[in-house]
């Protein structure tokens, strides 16, 4: 199962909880600067200072009670006393806060400040400066702390996640079991886990009523068989029992390929499967060679086009997947129709068997129904479920397979319908590296080198690049 794709704006989880967690650092660093900033500068506001100003000249004092030091180092006249007169100074330099320089300190609380202002602005500033830059590089510290905080939380929801996706690409006996913490995310696995088992159990359970019913249909029509053909053998059976007989062997055949057909069914939905190189050019070569006695006896010009198309799948299944194209090609066709079989890379490092057929027309919305167990095709293109005249020995489980099989290699199967009847299936399958040794296609000199091998007799098999229906 191919996990669907993130819109390109959509960002992780992971990052937008790695946002949370820094914008709420900096809104709440950003609040607590402001609130330091307004408690400083009420703090200095409130402070009682004894500086008159920084003056450039002396202060005149006007009382004996006056007692003035000049600070050097500030150049501020710190004045003491009880309501302490003084008079104008020609060399006080007044400020906007308090421009008048005459009166009379009535109390120390109240302070002449003349140049005070601009300093008490200025360390102000330099706090938010210095408070600001510190916030950004905290910030820069919490996105980094956020980033692995998210991970560390995230990872065993990524373990479950992955987990899940193995397991529905490959079989349901796989569990999570996830050993972290007894928290929400455990919680989860284990209600997975939970699920996993109650789907493994159903879908084993069908898996074996459907290999044991088949296993068990096949002793009947093995004896049926056996004893049709002995009475068939018999010289002396008269010529309608014979008659008779070979209508029963042929309901007995078409009995035992929907039986072989059920087991195959099974066997392409029970994982995991047995891998190994197979190219699909040898199977469809012996796909082709398979139908074609029965291409001629119906008319139909069968082709073949192949290219080196490795791959790593189970070989049983893989042939059943081709012949079940190439058969159902052959079938559902017309006398004077063609067949034509490729195989091809496929995009993104896959390859692709196709096969198109000529036949009844199929509408576009009966596709789709194809694919559905025991669904065939009539002589008028619409899909039925029961047999047809025209229908000749199809029991509608040939494209299910396919399905089924192309599923179990982690691919898929696409039909569309021909104009002009008939229909072209693609089963496109994950690719792998093409074998060491491995000279091209295998099956008929034809098929190795490209070169059209062909035969006059209607319906036979012929073997030609670039060849199409």
């Amino acid at each position: 199962m191919r996990p669907l794709p993130r819109p390109v704006l959509r960002p992780t989880l992971r990052a937008r909880l790695t946002a949370v967690y820094a914008a709420a650092f900096v809104v709440a660093g950003a609040v607590l600067i402001a609130v330091l900033y307004v408690l400083l500068a009420a703090a200095i506001d409130r402070q009682p200072l004894d500086s008159v100003g920084i003056a450039v000249g002396a202060v005149q004092a006007t009382d004996p009670g006056l007692y003035a030091t000049l600070d050097a180092s500030t150049s501020a006249a710190l004045v003491s006393g009880e309501a302490i007169p003084f008079s104008p100074v020609e060399d006080l330099t007044p400020t906007a806060t308090y421009s008048d320089t005459a009166g009379t300190l009535t109390d120390l609380r109240d302070v002449v400040q003349l140049n005070n202002q601009e300093a008490r602005d200025q360390t102000l500033r330099t706090v938010l400066t210095w408070s600001v830059v510190a916030l950004l590089g905290i910030g820069v510290l919490a996105v980094g702390f956020g980033w692995v905080m998210s991970s560390r939380v995230l990872a065993p929801l990524h373990r479950i996640t992955a987990t899940a996706r193995r397991v529905a690409d490959t079989n349901l006996h796989e569990r999570i079991a996830h050993s972290g913490p007894d928290d929400e995310l455990k919680d989860l696995a284990d209600t997975f886990d939970a699920m996993l088992e109650r789907l493994d159990r159903s879908f084993d359970g069908q898996r074996r009523f459907v290999a044991n019913a088949s296993h068990e249909l096949r002793t009947p029509l093995t004896i049926s068989r056996t004893v049709l053909e002995v009475a068939l053998d018999d010289p002396d059976t008269h010529q309608d029992t014979r008659h008779l007989g070979a209508t029963l062997l042929a309901v007995n055949a078409r009995q035992e390929r929907l039986i072989e057909g059920l087991l195959t069914l099974a066997a392409a939905d029970r994982a995991p499967i047995v891998t190994e190189t197979v190219d699909l050019a040898e199977v469809a070569a012996q796909a082709v060679a398979t139908a074609g006695v029965s291409a001629r006896d119906a008319g139909v010009d069968l082709r073949l086009d192949t290219a080196p198309t490795p791959l790593l799948g189970d070989a049983v299944l893989l042939e059943r997947l081709v012949q079940n194209l190439v058969d159902n090609a052959v079938r559902y066709n017309e006398p004077g129709g063609r067949v034509a079989v490729a195989t091809r890379p496929g995009p993104g490092g896959t390859v692709e068997v196709a096969v198109s057929n000529t036949g009844p027309v199929v509408p576009s919305y009966e596709v789709e129904a194809l694919f559905e167990p025991f669904r065939r095709l009539g002589r008028d293109g619409a899909v039925a479920d029961r047999r047809g005249g025209y229908v000749r020995g199809g029991v509608g489980l040939g494209l299910s397979i396919v399905r089924s099989v192309a599923a179990a290699h982690d691919g898929e199967v696409t039909a569309e319908p021909r104009e002009g009847g008939g229909l072209t299936v693609v089963a496109r399958l994950p690719g792998a590296a093409r074998p060491p040794g491995t000279t091209g296609t295998a099956g008929t000199a034809g098929a190795r080198t490209g070169r059209a091998v062909e035969t006059t007799r209607p319906g036979a098999a012929s073997v030609r690049a670039g060849a199409g229906v």
